[in-house]
């Protein structure tokens, strides 16, 4: 459900959104559903480049559905920002801002007066929160970041994925841009604890977000198995490094996963394979035990899983607490209780298609999601609402802009 009678908690915040693709846009929807005002800056004719990444196209419309999946709530104005008109114009709206994020390659913008030294001047208080692959200091710097890159560079390819010795071995990327998404969530996060800041000091802060730290940053406990042991960790398909048995397991009519995290769920999990001696031996008693002998066990586990079907096994674990589930499809995942129940789909109107089905917001507030009510906006859809409302410029005025080819 949502709430219109009580302010989101970013209520009153303006952010002036000039990134693209995935990372800054992820950000930037996350500051919107909270209830931050969003303009997204965009290149008159064409705009944000994942506009035209499909198909999948909205019905009725040429708006991809990648384009989709991180603007919602957002306004979109067009500014050329290659003219000296349109930095003006982009000055004036920073002025009124509270946050400005962008992506742009490190330097990109100070040949427009747009980075953050020139920029600070006009607005001291201002949050500028720059997203590149590397960073603004790193022998890198100067190259341009792509999640699939990031992935590779980072470490996660060499973790995901079968064996090299296994049938369809090989390094493996994740199915959605990782390190994109991660990217956005930390910039985010940056940017409310700048925000907060400012509240105590007066005065804004450049926040420096690269793809590569924090893909780095997320290897969680597989950083900290090098770190800690000095051994390279392995691809591994479905397994885990730490925990056995936590992995997919092969049924009589298709695949499951099982998740035992304890010695007392194993015991429970064997019982219900009809396995129960295998909790007492000295081999598999302890995880540290299980870890060590892996190759030992999942084969005799496997075995017994093929002794029915998935619905079987996932009824008899679920009774004694041991924590399995469905490998689902996508289809499968928008049709669970649990989603529904949850209202993780989210359906707006749209002047074009009708309606528009997005994925919703995860945060909740006291029971109300944190969902921004507008759904993606068209290409420049509220250049003249946002000129007119921020700048108090009048119609004849925007016109002109227009003619000029600035907006």
């Amino acid at each position: 459900m949502n709430d219109t009678s009580t302010p989101k908690p970013l209520a009153g915040v303006k952010v002036l959104d000039l990134s693209r693709v995935l990372a800054g846009p992820w950000c930037g929807q996350l500051l919107a559903d909270m209830g931050a005002d969003v303009i997204k800056v965009e290149r008159p004719g064409s705009g944000d480049d994942t506009r035209h990444w499909g198909p999948p196209w909205l019905p009725g419309t040429r708006e991809s559905a990648y384009y989709l999946s991180a603007n919602r709530g957002k306004r979109s104005v067009t500014v050329d920002m290659a003219k000296p008109e349109g930095q003006q114009l982009i000055k004036q709206l920073v002025a009124q801002s509270d946050v400005l994020l962008e992506n742009f390659k490190v330097g990109g913008l100070a040949k427009y007066g747009l980075d953050y030294p020139s920029l600070k001047n006009e607005n001291p208080r201002l949050i500028y929160c720059s997203i590149t692959g590397f960073g603004q200091k790193s022998p890198y710097s100067h190259r341009a970041g792509y999640d699939f890159m990031i992935q590779a560079m980072g470490g996660i390819m060499s973790l995901t994925g079968q064996p090299d010795d296994a049938p369809g071995g090989g390094p493996v990327k994740t199915g959605v841009a990782t390190a994109d998404i991660f990217t956005g969530l930390y910039a985010a996060n940056a940017i409310l604890a700048a925000l907060f800041q400012r509240e105590r000091s007066n005065s804004g802060t450049h926040i420096d977000m690269a793809l590569m730290d924090v893909q780095v940053g997320v290897l969680a406990n597989q950083a900290l198995n090098y770190l800690t042991s000095h051994q390279v960790p392995q691809r591994l398909g479905n397994a885990h490094p730490n925990i056995v048995p936590y992995q997919a397991f092969a049924t009589a009519d298709g695949h499951m996963i099982l998740a035992v995290g304890n010695d007392d769920q194993f015991k429970r999990c064997c019982k219900v394979l009809e396995l129960g001696a295998l909790s007492q031996d000295p081999r598999f008693a302890s995880n540290g035990a299980r870890v060590a002998n892996r190759e030992q066990l999942i084969p005799t586990l496997q075995a017994a899983f093929l002794r029915h079907d998935t619905a079987h096994w996932l009824a008899a674990l679920e009774a004694v607490g041991v924590p399995s589930g469905p490998i689902n499809t996508l289809d499968r995942v928008f049709d669970d209780p649990h989603v529904k129940a949850r209202q993780l789909k989210q359906t707006l109107p749209h002047p074009q298609a009708g309606q528009v089905d997005l994925v919703s917001n995860p945060i909740r507030f006291n029971d109300v999601v944190l969902n921004a009510d507008m759904p993606p906006p068209g290409l420049g859809q509220h250049t003249h609402q946002v000129l007119e409302e921020m700048l108090q410029l009048d119609a004849e005025q925007i016109a002109a802009l227009k003619q000029q080819g600035i907006i």
